[in-house]
Parts: structure tokens; sequence; C-alpha cells
């Protein structure tokens, strides 16, 4: 999931050069072998029977199919959760020690390895046919100097989830300005409520409420540029969003503990009950339609509303925070790189047709859900991503390494009000200054590709 996102850096990446031997793979695997020869292909991916259960199901499904109409090919699986699959790439980039195939985020994420020499470019795998397919603009988020890096498989956008029984309890309507939803906190705070779900130990969670402040306040081109280096996060619109996040704490938006909590402890919470708001993006959508190891009435208890309008401030309610999710990469130095690629190829097209019905996620791919059954909850979001006419990929997917370090550390001791605003905004410019020219990603729908 943001699923998000990135600790690579760059003293890893040195390292990873300096063990590797400019490139060569330190395994005993036997390279690409003729057909009648057996064929490992090693796949790491982060979605977990018990924390993506339908996305599990779903990679399970197209292996056994690929293993089955290519016998003398092995899939062999390493699964992990999304924090230890950040730290794991992390360790085994520096080593040289990529899986065959895995899993990767975008742009700025992106970037070190392709720098590094450890993903190989994928445009071979693109014909037209299958080019035509992924939603616009999504290939270009994995795009570097022409070439593309990896094939995307989701598209998401982050909503805020709400628990209708509870806004029913309590006469609360859908906000579409910000202050219909302070308005709402208040109330769900006065009557012992928890407003937010938050899970800040993972930091990334608290990103999505900065950016979407910074979004609706600054407007999305001020915050794209700030990102990009070309204008100053001092503007005063983006400090008067870090000025509303310590608000939102200062009321008691979210619940105790936020900062020690990480998003997978939280959300099981929401999910029960146990608060009324809950600010994630799609990936988390299966638990709300296609989960069944979640009780249906709480699944039918789930809904959602766009982020809400400032008064005075520069951007709309239909721009959101989001973009192309996880895409699958090939190491460059894999042994057995060209069954490997075939593989990824085979799997981003079954993905696109099995993952909406399979495990209620948006792929990055056009479906034709026409004549398919779907929770309602699925149909209404995927029609928001359709109508969408701004996407700003989340801020630590869009900086360089280094940058979105001290983005998530600057965005977790804001929530926790241990800086100012003001430094917030400094430590913003001062890092991204060092790191300028790595950000990168278009915050307009981009067209086709």
């Amino acid at each position: 999931m943001h699923t998000k996102i990135r600790t690579l850096t760059a003293l890893a990446i040195s390292l990873m050069l300096a063990m590797s031997g400019c490139g060569k793979k330190i395994n005993n695997r036997v390279p690409d072998a003729a057909a009648d020869e057996k064929v490992t292909i090693n796949m790491m991916h982060l979605w977990p029977a018990t924390g993506a259960p339908g996305q599990h199901q779903v990679v399970n499904e197209i292996i056994a199919e690929y293993q089955a109409e290519n016998p003398n090919v092995v899939i062999k699986q390493e699964v992990l959760d999304n924090e230890r699959y950040k730290a794991k790439m992390k360790v085994i980039s520096a080593v040289n020690e990529l899986p065959d195939v895995g899993m990767t985020w975008a742009a700025g994420y992106l970037q070190p390895f392709v720098e590094g020499k450890l993903f190989t470019p994928l445009d071979e795998l693109l014909p037209s046919d299958l080019k035509a397919s992924f939603v616009a603009g999504t290939l270009d988020a994995y795009r570097v100097d022409n070439h593309i890096y990896a094939l995307p498989l989701e598209f998401n956008v982050a909503p805020i989830y709400y628990n209708k029984k509870i806004f029913a309890q309590y006469g609360l309507k859908i906000p579409t300005t910000y202050d219909e939803f302070l308005q709402i906190v208040a109330t769900l705070a006065a009557n012992g409520v928890e407003p937010i779900a938050l899970g800040n130990k993972d930091r990334w969670t608290g990103s999505l409420w900065y950016m979407y402040l910074a979004d609706r306040i600054a407007g999305t081109q001020t915050l794209a540029n700030a990102i990009r280096g070309t204008a100053s996060f001092t503007d005063p619109g983006l400090v008067e969003a870090a000025k509303r996040i310590r608000d939102l704490v200062d009321m008691n938006a979210f619940n105790k503990g936020f900062n020690g909590l990480s998003n997978d402890e939280v959300k099981a919470d929401f999910i029960s009950g146990g608060a009324a708001m809950y600010l994630i993006g799609t990936w988390e959508l299966p638990n709300y339609t296609t989960n069944q190891d979640i009780q249906q009435s709480l699944r039918d208890n789930i809904g959602f509303f766009k982020f809400p309008t400032v008064e005075g401030g520069k951007s709309h309610i239909d721009s959101w925070v989001g973009g192309p999710g996880v895409g699958l990469f090939v190491a460059e130095n894999s042994p057995v790189k060209s069954e490997a690629k075939k593989f990824v190829k085979y799997f981003v097209k079954r993905w696109g047709e099995e993952s909406v019905t399979g495990a209620g996620v948006i792929p990055a791919t056009r479906i034709n859900t026409s004549n398919t059954e779907l929770p309602q909850l699925y149909v209404d979001l995927l029609n928001e991503v359709n109508s969408a006419t701004r996407f700003t990929l989340f801020a630590d997917v869009q900086m360089a390494s280094g940058a979105a370090e001290v983005h998530l550390n600057e965005i977790q001791a804001l929530f926790g009000k241990e800086i100012t605003p003001d430094e917030f905004a400094r430590a913003h410019n001062a890092a991204i200054q060092t790191d300028k020219g790595a950000a990168r990603q278009p915050t307009e729908k981009a067209g086709e590709d």
C-alpha cells in the first residue's frame, strides 16, 4: 500500500556500487535457460495474507496460472508487510541482491534505483495495446530519461472514509467546507468519540493531512513548485497548512498516542467503529468492499467524502492527493532477466483483469465494469478517479530520498508539536535545495502516454 513509502538513501546506493563489482550478481542461480530447463524467478511483494488478503489471493492465482502455462518456470515468493518491505529494499539494494521481480513506488523513490543501475528498462514490454491500456499519466511516473523502469499495478487516491453509523448518531452530514469539517471534529470530541484514526508512527499517514491542507490553501501548483524546489515552503499558504495541523492536534482530532501507533494498528480501530473518520489511500478499499474476513455489516457502514475546501483557498474539492501505486520492476542483474520480463508482462495484464473483482482495488489499467457487479463504494470511488481534474502525487514519493526522509521526520515532529510551522517550512527548504533536481512528477492529470 502507499501503499507509501520510502527509505532508500544515497548511502545505500553508494554502498551497493562499492560492493557490487560494477553490477555482478552475487548468487548461484542458473541464468535464463533453455525451454526444457527449470527457471526459478524470485519475486518479492508487499501483500501478505493477513494485511491484504484480496491482493494476496490474486497474486497466488496469477502465479499458479503462469506456472501452469510455463511448466519450466517456478515463481518463489517472499511476502513482507509495507514497512518491512521498505526496510528490506534498503538493505538488499546496498549489496545488489534485489529479487528478480519486485515492487517499487514511482518518481523520487524510483530514481536512486535507476541511477544505481538496479532496475532494468521495460520499454520492450509495452506494445501499443498494453501501453494504451494504462490510465493516462501512470506510465510517466515510472519514466526516467525516456525509459520505463516499472509497470504500474494500481492507481490510488486518498479519500476520507467515515463511519455512517457514528455520523447518523450525532446528526452529522458530509462536509464540503473545512469549517464544516472542524465542526464535526468538535462535536465528536465533545461527545467522547475519537474523530480521526491516525497511525503516524509510519509518518506518511500524517503527510496525507498536510498535503491536502497545503493543496487546498496554497493551491496545487504552489505545493508542486515547493516540492520541486522552484518555490519556497515559507509561502504563507504552506505555512498556514502546517498551522492547521497543529490546530487539529490541539482540538484532539486524532486518537490518543497517534505518533507512536502504526497505520496497521489503527485501521482496525476505525473499521470496528472506534473512530469516526480515517484518511487513507484506496489501497485500503478492499477492507470495505471485498474482504470476507470483515463482517458485512461493518463494510456496509463505511462511506467516503472528498477533502473539503478551505475558505479563501486556491484549490478545489476535485483535486486529489494520489496517483500511481506500486509497480513491478525487474532487477538489472537478474540471471533470469528474460523470463522475469515475460512474467511481469503477463502479471500486469492479468492483474488488470482480476484485481477488480478479486481484490477490490483500482488497477492502473483501464477496466470496463459495465457488466460486472461491484460494491457501490468501489463504483463511486472509481467514478471519482475518472472525473478528477488534478492529482498531486504523495510528497514522499515525489521527493528525492534525502528530502523525503526529512519531510517524513518533520511531519511527525509537527504532529508531535516538537517544531513550529515556520521551522517545518525552513527544514523542507533546506532539504529540497540539497536534493534539488531529483524531485519529479507533474500534478496535473497527464495526457496520453
